[in-house]
């Protein structure tokens, strides 16, 4: 985790926390409010780019995009999932271009800004660094105690960004490791009591 500001010193105890998963196709955008130490989902949803509009010009739409989000919700902090590395140059390049944009407008509201790596949030969430989207999205969920979430996978992702900075701040007690065990008991009991809530995914990405 690299904090870009600092955060205040001390939690208070009503906070809004936006996560976003940045893309320069799609970007996905949770907000939590916490409340005397509970997280409730306030709104999420992903927001699409045309496509056949430039590069830069979908730059300044994200901008906007997260602008209106903080007018609107005024919150205190960002979270933000980091820029992975992958074999795609050009995509890469796009995506830390989409994420700097996105921090750049939070900063502009002087909102404090943290960076969370992709496994880092899913291991936050559900136990397994290397869980499918599908995994965390059925995980956040019960976490948040709300069936209805988002279908849009970015929506969910830009959640548990949001909800891995809530955890991240001492909020919650995270679930305890079973001794011997080589994953979070949080998610193996998600399994155990909703068997018919997981889909099976080979590809994690």
């Amino acid at each position: 985790m690299e904090a870009i500001k600092s955060s205040r010193a001390g939690l208070p105890t009503e906070r809004i926390i936006l996560g976003i998963d940045p893309g320069t196709t799609v970007m996905g955008f949770g907000v939590l409010l916490v409340l005397d130490g509970k997280a409730t989902l306030l709104e999420a949803d992903a927001i699409r780019f045309p496509t056949g509009d430039d590069h830069t010009l979908r730059l300044r739409e994200i901008f906007r995009h997260v602008l209106r989000i903080i007018e609107k919700h005024r919150p205190d902090e960002l979270a933000i999932e980091a820029q992975f590395f992958g074999k795609n140059v050009q995509s890469m390049l796009k995506l830390g271009r989409a994420q700097g944009v996105a921090i750049a407008a939070a900063l502009h509201r002087d909102l404090a800004v943290v960076e969370y790596a992709p496994k880092r949030i899913k291991q936050s969430i559900t136990g397994n660094g290397n869980a499918t989207k599908e995994q965390v999205a059925a995980m956040l969920g019960s976490i948040l105690g709300n069936r209805d979430l988002p279908k849009s996978t970015d929506a969910t992702d830009a959640i548990a960004v949001a909800v891995c900075h809530y955890f991240a701040q001492g909020a919650v007690a995270r679930p305890a490791k079973r001794s011997g065990a080589k994953s979070a008991g949080g998610w193996d009991s998600f399994i155990r009591n909703n068997p018919g809530r997981i889909k099976k995914d080979q590809d994690p990405h």
